[in-house]
């Protein structure tokens, strides 16, 4: 049973009650990530999360990974481009603990000059550490490309010279000016009844500055584009990529089927043509982001240098494919199957049903029940699926980003078209 309350301020609490299972998941969500930063203090958002762990006047950092490890809890956080959150799961017995703890570290947070200072060079070395993965690094390069000009193509973790150049004097307006009441949601799902949680939660709660944090953006344009790192690398990493829709259309749910189809598991045809056929990469597979008001389909593939033209060949030759041919009922129904059963065995879990009733907060501003989700994927059609690629599958809104040994002077263009 989901429950929701709005406080005075306009904080919500959605809670779903588990009476099966002995944890609790709560999470502090603030709907505002790094698409909501001022260009010049990309990174923000994320150093802010790392920081909260810092040190209140109550509790310093050693104080609360002792308090959390006390309990056999986790307690960690994340931030996205939308939102960031701040979570924890453990047994139920322990929950108001453990809400005391985090209310502390999110109201009461002291952000110390000197911890600022450690915890620039841990964000930095993290920066570092992205750039020296390629198959990470290549995603943030081809965000970077296909969202150009727009606050959704700005890393999360910021660059090396934002980090460098955040005072806490920036860090601290940040925090004013986008931890805001109606911006805010506090999820809880597991064995916990929501009365119980709201006499918990409301006198902690209840003081968070009224209003919202998050600017308007204007809406992205999608163009074709290829962005190429010559990088002296075993493998060359390629992300290729098209348009896709918000977390609320309509026709999200075609979306999700052609990702599955295309090569979102083991038995899509990207993976059994590209790895188990020909052999040509050992890390081949697609997904989908939805943001608010746009969203991205990318196909992913790790190659040798010489394997590059084959493998970009094939992809396309997929894509058209799709937007060509009708996909065979049994193939759609098994690509149903499988999304729906992945949905059901996510939710088995306290932590999983806790983030599913924030998204679907601050997505759809209402709980979306299961069966409405399935529903939804029972719908669609092999006619539909082939309009949607139609759609979407267009050159005009292909990305590249490609990182390895290549020449990009002389990379062949002509190979995406569609």
């Amino acid at each position: 049973m989901v429950n929701k309350t709005i406080l005075d301020n306009g904080v919500r609490i959605i809670s779903e009650y588990m009476p099966h299972v002995h944890s609790v998941s709560i999470g502090i969500w603030v709907a505002n990530g790094s698409r909501h930063e001022r260009r010049e203090h990309n990174g923000v958002a994320h150093f802010v999360e790392h920081l909260m762990f810092k040190g209140t006047e109550r509790r310093n950092a050693l104080d609360i990974a002792r308090e959390i490890d006390s309990v056999g809890g986790v307690l960690n956080a994340f931030t996205s481009r939308e939102y960031v959150c701040y979570y924890a799961k453990v047994l139920d017995k322990f929950l108001p603990k453990t809400i005391d703890l985090l209310a502390d570290i999110f109201l009461n947070s002291i952000f110390d000059s000197e911890e600022i200072e450690k915890e620039r060079k841990v964000v930095l070395q993290e920066i570092n550490m992205l750039e020296d993965t390629p198959d990470d690094y290549v995603h943030d390069l081809f965000h970077r490309s296909f969202w150009r000009g727009h606050p959704l193509g700005m890393s999360i973790l910021g660059s090396v010279e934002s980090i460098e150049g955040l005072s806490r004097e920036a860090i601290i307006t940040h925090l004013k000016e986008k931890y805001r009441s109606d911006d805010i949601i506090i999820a809880v799902a597991g064995n916990v009844r929501h009365d119980e949680l709201l006499s918990l939660v409301d006198g902690l709660f209840g003081r968070v500055p009224e209003g919202s944090g998050r600017d308007i953006c204007h809406l992205p344009a999608y163009e074709k584009q290829v962005e190429v790192v010559e990088k002296d690398l075993e493998q060359v990493h390629i992300c290729l990529g098209t348009k896709a829709f918000p977390q609320n259309h309509p026709r999200r749910f075609e979306v999700y089927l052609v990702n599955t189809l295309l090569g979102g598991s083991m038995s899509s045809r990207l993976f059994q043509e590209i790895r188990e056929r020909l052999g040509l990469a050992y890390s081949v597979y697609s997904y989908v982001v939805s943001h608010t008001d746009a969203g991205s389909l990318v196909v992913y593939v790790g190659t040798s240098p010489e394997k590059l033209d084959d493998v970009l060949d094939i992809t396309v030759a997929e894509l058209k494919r799709l937007k060509t041919e009708l996909v065979p009922l049994p193939e759609l129904e098994s690509a149903k199957e499988q999304i729906k059963g992945s949905i059901y065995l996510s939710l088995e879990s306290s932590d999983n049903r806790m983030t599913k009733l924030a998204k679907n907060e601050i997505y759809f501003g209402r709980y979306i029940p299961i069966h409405e989700l399935a529903d939804g994927f029972d719908s669609v059609t092999s006619r539909g699926i082939l309009e949607l690629a139609g759609e979407i599958f267009d050159e005009r809104y292909l990305t590249l980003a490609l990182m390895g040994k290549i020449d990009s002077a002389a990379f062949d263009v002509s190979r995406l078209a569609l």
